[in-house]
């Protein structure tokens, strides 16, 4: 299916490991047609590796290095898109922080904020230093990667299930500023999918989590990207401010 992004520009965040949601992303938006600045932290080589992976198909592709916690750091990082690519036309938070467990009442208070921070914060200062863009062309795309912790909460994930529901809000809310300059806004809230990140999981906690999904199988990052590239076009147009569930059927009520 041609999904017309030839000529667009995205920038994905947290687009460095080689099984892991942001390269799924980046590289089908490429194959769609699109440009990709990937977004990382810490991991250069994991994102060099993927954009090198991009202009083997003859796309524009680049690596940008932030810490998306720092405002000034996303301000630099969208200045250098811009200047090696243009002004950004989609826009997917992806990255995120994880490994922040305990409870509430022991946490430790500057984890907990570092945690929101780069979750939700970091999201919001994306919107912010791209939405402008947007607004100048009358079109732009917001894609979110939220959890089903955001919705149904997650025990020892206060911080956490803070920051992915806050992620789901402020995508409605982006969907009404945005709705009169064509720029949509949408979250996609996952379940347990096959990635890096959760293989090193424990195997008593995966093996109980796959015992809640219907479907009996965990998703793979293209799943997510197929949906991604979608609402990254004007197939989607009429779709926004939603939160779009993506988790085999694990928030489904069951006995």
């Amino acid at each position: 299916m041609d999904l017309g992004l030839e000529g667009k520009i995205a920038l994905v965040t947290g687009a460095t490991k080689p099984n892991g949601l942001g390269k799924a992303i980046a590289v089908t938006l490429a194959e769609e047609g699109a440009d990709v600045a990937c977004l990382y932290h810490t991991n250069v080589a994991g994102a060099r590796s993927i954009v090198e992976e991009i202009r083997a198909m003859g796309r524009r592709a680049i690596a940008i290095g932030a810490d998306q916690s720092q405002y000034e750091q996303v301000k630099d990082a969208i200045r250098s898109c811009q200047t090696e690519l243009g002004p950004i036309d989609i826009l997917v938070n992806n990255a995120a922080m994880l490994g922040v467990f305990d409870y509430a009442s022991a946490i430790d208070v500057s984890l907990w904020g570092q945690q929101v921070k780069v979750n939700l914060y970091g999201p919001f200062y994306w919107v912010r230093e791209t939405f402008d863009f947007m607004v100048e062309k009358k079109w732009g795309r917001i894609i979110s990667i939220s959890s089903i912790a955001g919705t149904l909460g997650g025990f020892g994930q206060s911080s956490y299930s803070s920051s992915k529901g806050g992620l789901i809000s402020l995508m409605k809310s982006i969907a009404l500023e945005g709705a009169r300059f064509g720029i949509t806004a949408n979250a996609l809230t996952l379940g347990w999918f096959d990635t890096d990140v959760t293989k090193r999981m424990k195997p008593d906690f995966q093996e109980r989590f796959m015992k809640r999904i219907p479907l009996r199988m965990k998703g793979v990052p293209q799943d997510v990207a197929d949906i991604v590239a979608f609402l990254a076009s004007d197939r989607s147009r009429y779709i926004t401010g939603s939160n779009i569930v993506v988790d085999g059927g694990a928030s489904l009520f069951s006995v």
